[in-house]
């Protein structure tokens, strides 16, 4: 099998899992605790990988590395982990892979109708996922409210991160410097809600293995898993992946963490995807 597809299939597996990982160790950590670990042990694995120091031209580029670390690493991730509070990790899997649209609308690029009508199914698709967990708790919506906005503020990084790809830096370099700003901002929200004082068994095998898994192999290890298959495959078939990633997450929330999936939540799950296969047809043909 071609290197590119075995990386790709890695990293849509390990991605996945990250929505599962994430709500196992809420049970023991705040959203915000796991984000400041998962990032750490992200940010030194990419500094034993690549030590060399790294420095830009200055205040006109630094700007935007400053502004990839708190949308793609503090608010992404902080509004992905705080949705699973109140909602499903399949619900929150669905929702936050809806972001390509929202890039698609921010980057200004032509749409064709395809777009709109799978835009619009995706919507269709999360509401009835919504309406389906109204029927336990109001508070779901609120969930999937999170998740929707960590799909906006990942198109937000989207747009950063091409203005930093022109700069011409090492991908790995680029990477490590949006996850250090990303931690400094992390610490903020850090101070005031963590669990410090609270009786709760941190050092367990259960949470070292989903945070090293988050820290390590969803941060670190897929960056470059994935910017490898980008390379070998190109970014549009290699884009292609990223719809296997929900449906991972759904799979994987049903056989670990004992979902249950109600025909409603299904039918929104599946149309959903099928509004994200629409959107990406260019001419009667999927991207």
């Amino acid at each position: 099998m071609n290197k590119g597809y075995i990386a790709s299939s890695v990293t849509v597996l390990i991605w996945g899992l990250t929505f599962i990982s994430t709500k196992i160790l809420l049970g023991t950590f705040t959203p915000v605790e796991i984000l400041f670990i998962r990032f750490a042990i992200g940010a030194a694995v990419l500094f034993a990988a690549v030590p060399k120091a790294f420095h830009t031209r200055g205040w006109k580029e630094e700007r935007w590395f400053i502004l990839a670390g708190i949308a793609g690493i503090f608010l992404y991730y902080f509004l992905e982990n705080a949705s699973m509070l109140w909602t499903s990790a399949s619900n929150a899997g669905v929702i936050v892979s809806t972001a390509p649209f929202f890039t698609a609308l921010l980057s200004g690029e032509k749409k064709n109708g395809w777009f709109f009508i799978g835009f619009a199914a995706a919507m269709a698709g999360i509401a009835m996922m919504s309406l389906s967990g109204l029927t336990l708790s109001l508070s779901s919506l609120a969930g999937d409210l999170l998740a929707l906005g960590a799909a906006f503020v990942w198109a937000l990084y989207a747009v950063v991160t091409k203005k930093i790809s022109t700069f011409g830096y090492s991908s790995l370099l680029t990477a490590r410097r949006s996850f250090l700003y990303g931690l400094l901002f992390i610490t903020v929200p850090l101070i005031f809600w963590n669990g410090y004082g609270e009786e709760r068994e941190i050092l367990t095998l259960t949470n070292t293995v989903n945070l090293l898994f988050l820290g390590a192999f969803a941060s670190a290890l897929c960056f470059v898993l994935w910017s490898a298959a980008v390379r070998l495959l190109g970014a549009v078939r290699t884009s292609v992946f990223i719809y296997l990633v929900p449906a991972v997450t759904v799979l994987a929330s049903a056989l670990i963490l004992g979902e249950e999936i109600t025909l409603m939540s299904g039918a929104g799950t599946l149309i959903t995807l099928l509004g994200l296969v629409l959107s990406g047809r260019r001419d009667g043909k999927a991207r």
